[in-house]
């Protein structure tokens, strides 16, 4: 079956069906925050969890204060509960970043992060970034993620984990900032054991608007071409150099950290993720790359209306416990 005859689930058309599309161009900057704080709301809900998923009874979660520079910043952790851990203070550690750009919170990923932390096991710590508007670039969504990776690494004890054993892991926006993250570990010696890049958008620049996926799904169900072009402008402000931000327009992407590339079919940045896997492999970077049709963009937040969540779970699960063994 092509994309062009797939069908995104039925819960998803329900969903956007019943949603009234804002007019993400003409949207203020007090309108941006009054809906991102509202759909945040929601997405933290207890009825949120028959969309986003239950957490794994197996887990510990609980929100933390990281000591970052200059500032402290929230991060929600998961460990697996002391039955699964068997009292070691050595796990991996998996950073993980969520999506949304200007809407988002790591609540919406306790589905697979608890499961990650519990069948691993890992501490998996996910980063509550600050989120994209006039005032905040994503240049301060990647420090935000960065200087958490840091942190954790550099007090490794503190966090009970083993920081040998250390894989990053992002989705949409987070994937893009989670990409970056790998690169810069690379280059400040920061040995990253792999990277899970899930429906990734990873070139701001011009060209990354060119790609047949964004105008075969420029009105996907879950991410329009507007709220791309929102995103652009928030992230990107005026003066900024998007390639410095385009994990796509990397010089060089060897050395990296082993990927597992995840693009659902139906999404307007599926293309970005298929560029990227293959860039990463001319770069003599492992990349497998993974397509999970009929899904849509954000599928692994939305496991009670995308059935084909379950499944990237499993995968990204058995990538990262192969890559974090000893």
């Amino acid at each position: 079956m092509s994309e062009l005859t797939e069908r995104p689930p039925l819960g998803i058309r329900l969903l956007r069906a019943l949603q009234k599309e804002p007019d993400w161009q003409a949207m203020r900057a007090e309108e941006l925050v009054a809906f991102r704080e509202a759909v945040n709301r929601k997405r933290a809900s207890r009825l949120a969890r028959l969309v986003s998923g239950f957490p794994d009874r197996d887990a510990v979660i609980q929100w933390q204060e990281a000591a970052l520079p200059g500032r402290g910043l929230r991060v929600r952790v998961y460990r697996p509960s002391p039955g699964q851990a068997g009292g070691r203070d050595d796990l991996p550690l998996v950073l993980h970043v969520h999506g949304g750009g200007f809407v988002g919170t790591a609540v919406q990923s306790d589905w697979v992060n608890s499961h990650l932390a519990a069948r691993l096991p890992a501490v998996v710590v996910s980063v509550e970034h600050r989120l994209l508007d006039q005032e905040t670039p994503l240049a301060a969504i990647v420090d935000d993620a960065w200087d958490t990776l840091r942190h954790v690494v550099q007090h490794a004890a503190r966090w009970g984990i083993d920081p040998a054993r250390t894989a990053v892991f992002g989705e949409s926006t987070g994937a893009m900032v989670t990409a970056l993250a790998a690169i810069r570990a690379r280059e400040h010696g920061l040995l990253l054991r792999a990277q899970v890049l899930v429906n990734a958008a990873v070139d701001l620049t011009s060209t990354g608007f060119e790609h047949a996926s964004m105008r075969r799904h420029a009105d996907s169900p879950t991410l329009t071409m507007p709220q791309m072009r929102l995103f652009q402008r928030l992230a990107v402000p005026p003066g900024t150099d998007p390639r410095a931000l385009s994990p796509a327009c990397a010089d060089d992407l060897s050395g990296l950290a082993p990927a597992l590339v995840v693009v659902p079919t139906l999404d307007p940045v599926a293309d970005h993720g298929r560029c990227y896997a293959e860039r990463l492999r001319a770069a003599g970077t492992p990349a497998r790359l993974t397509e999970y049709h009929g899904a849509t963009h954000a599928f692994l937040s939305m496991p009670g209306l995308v059935p084909q969540a379950r499944a990237a779970r499993a995968e990204i699960a058995e990538f990262l416990r192969e890559a974090l063994a000893r």
